[in-house]
C-alpha cells in the first residue's frame, strides 16, 4: 500500500474526517450550493427549545444515560439488563464485560431500520414491539439462547464459528419473519452476521486467538492509561475490527471503508478527496460498548470526539421541524438508495446540524459539553424527538424521507 493510500484510510477513518467533509457540504448548503436541500438556521434555537422539551419529558432532573443499545433493551419499561446479570452471576467482572459486549456488538449491526411492517412479540411479557426497541429485544432473545455460540457449554458469547454457522432458519425464527411480518433486509442481516464471524477469526489482535467478539474488551483495557480509554481509541478498534464486513462499499487499495460514500460536488484533489465519511453504525456501537468498559472502572474521556449518528430520525427531525428544506418534491416523493447524493446531503448536514442543537441546548440550560456531551444530547434528546415528530406528522411514524435500505446501513 502507498503511502497517500494509507494517509487516506486513516483520515477517512477518523471522526475528524466525519465532521470535516460533513462540514464542507453544510459549507456549500450555508452558500446554497446543494442540489437537494437548503438551510434555515433561523429555527435552530426553535428546535433546540423542541428537543430540550422532549428531553425534560423524558429525563426530569436531565441525568440523561448515554445513546446507546442498553437504552432499547430496557424497552416498555422492562428492566432486562438485570435478567441479563442474573445469568451472568458468577463470572467475573472481566468475563462479564466481554459477555456484554457479545450482546452490545451483534444487537446493534442488527439494528438496521427494520421497516414499518415488522413487529416482535415478546412472549415473557405480551409485548409487541417494532422498530429498533423490537430488533433489540428479538436480538437479546437469541443472544440468551446461544444464538451466537458455537459451545453449548457456554451459551452468553458470539464467537467466530457460532456467528458464522447462524442459518436463515434459525435467524428468522428468532426474529418471527413470516410472509405476514416481513422484516427489510433479511439476507443482509444474516450474511453481516455470518462476514462478522470470518473478519474476527482473521484479527488476532483484536478478538484472541480462540476469536470472540468480547475479546474487544481485553484489547480496550490495554489501551487505557491510568485507567482513562478515549472514546475515539474504543471507535479506531471497531473501525479496524469490523471494516471487512461491509459488503460492496467504496474500497481504497482493497480496504473495505464501510459507511463512506462518493460525492462527486466535492472537489477532486486526491485520493479520496471525494468520499464523505459517516459510520453510523460503528459509533453506535461504539457509545454501546462504553458502559461495559465504565462497570469495569474505566474513565471514557474525549466523549465528544463521537459525532452525532447521521440517521433518519435525527435527520428526519431537522427536516420535520424545518432547519431543512427539500428544494424539489423528489426528496420526499421517491425512495433512494444510501449512495444517492439525497441521502449523502441529508446525513451530512444532520452530523453538523446535530452538533449546533447541542450547542444551542447547552446554551439554555448554561451547561458545557463536559457537563451535557453529544451522547446524552442524542439520548435525551434528538432521536426521541425525531420519533416524536414524525409520529405526530405521519401516519406510522415513519421517516420525512424513504431509504432503499438493504439492512446494513440504517
Amino acid at each position: 500500500m502507498k503511502g497517500a493510500e494509507q494517509q487516506a484510510i486513516t483520515y477517512l477513518r477518523s471522526t475528524a474526517a466525519i465532521r470535516d467533509r460533513c462540514g464542507q457540504l453544510f459549507a456549500l448548503a450555508e452558500a446554497d450550493r446543494l442540489a437537494h436541500f437548503r438551510l434555515d438556521l433561523s429555527q435552530l434555537d426553535a428546535v433546540a427549545k423542541y428537543v430540550l422539551e422532549v428531553m425534560r419529558s423524558n429525563y426530569p432532573n436531565l441525568q440523561v444515560p448515554f445513546h446507546s443499545r442498553w437504552r432499547h433493551f430496557e424497552a416498555g419499561g422492562i428492566p432486562r439488563s438485570e435478567r441479563l446479570d442474573a445469568k451472568l452471576k458468577g463470572l467475573d467482572p472481566v468475563e462479564k464485560a466481554r459477555a456484554k459486549f457479545d450482546l452490545a456488538i451483534t444487537s446493534v449491526l442488527l439494528d438496521a431500520g427494520a421497516g414499518a411492517d415488522w413487529q416482535f412479540s415478546e412472549a415473557e411479557t405480551g409485548l409487541v414491539l417494532g422498530r429498533s426497541e423490537g430488533l433489540a429485544i428479538a436480538s437479546f432473545e437469541l443472544f440468551l439462547q446461544g444464538g451466537f455460540s458455537s459451545d453449548p457449554l457456554h451459551p452468553f458469547q458470539a464467537d467466530a464459528l457460532g456467528l458464522q454457522n447462524l442459518t436463515e432458519a434459525a435467524f428468522t425464527q428468532a426474529f418471527q419473519v413470516t410472509a405476514q411480518n416481513p422484516l427489510v433486509g433479511v439476507a443482509g442481516r444474516l450474511g453481516l452476521m455470518q462476514q462478522l464471524g470470518r473478519a474476527i477469526a482473521q484479527q488476532p489482535k483484536l478478538f484472541g486467538q480462540v476469536p470472540r467478539l468480547g475479546n474487544l474488551v481485553d484489547y480496550l483495557m490495554h489501551q487505557a492509561v491510568d485507567h482513562q480509554l478515549k472514546a475515539h481509541d474504543v471507535f479506531a478498534a471497531v473501525l479496524e475490527g469490523l471494516s471487512e464486513i461491509w459488503a460492496g462499499r467504496v474500497a481504497i487499495a482493497g480496504l473495505n471503508l464501510g459507511d463512506v460514500w462518493i460525492y462527486k460536488a466535492l472537489p477532486d484533489q486526491g485520493i479520496g478527496s471525494q468520499l464523505v465519511p459517516f459510520h453510523k453504525l460503528s459509533q453506535w456501537l461504539t457509545y454501546s460498548l462504553l458502559e461495559p468498559l465504565q462497570e469495569l472502572g474505566l474513565q471514557i474521556i474525549d466523549l465528544d470526539e463521537l459525532t452525532g449518528l447521521s440517521e433518519y430520525r435525527n435527520g428526519g427531525l431537522c427536516l420535520d421541524l424545518g432547519l431543512l428544506q427539500p428544494k424539489h418534491k423528489a426528496v420526499t416523493d421517491q425512495a433512494h438508495s444510501p449512495d444517492s447524493a439525497v441521502i449523502i446531503e441529508w446525513r451530512s448536514l444532520t452530523v453538523i446540524l446535530l452538533d449546533r442543537i447541542a450547542q444551542a441546548i447547552r446554551a439554555q440550560l448554561h451547561l458545557d459539553a463536559t457537563q451535557l456531551p453529544l451522547a446524552k444530547v442524542l439520548e435525551g434528546g434528538t432521536w426521541a424527538a425525531g420519533r416524536k415528530i414524525a409520529a405526530e406528522l405521519r401516519a406510522g411514524g415513519v421517516p420525512p424521507i424513504q431509504i432503499i435500505s438493504d439492512g446494513t446501513v440504517f
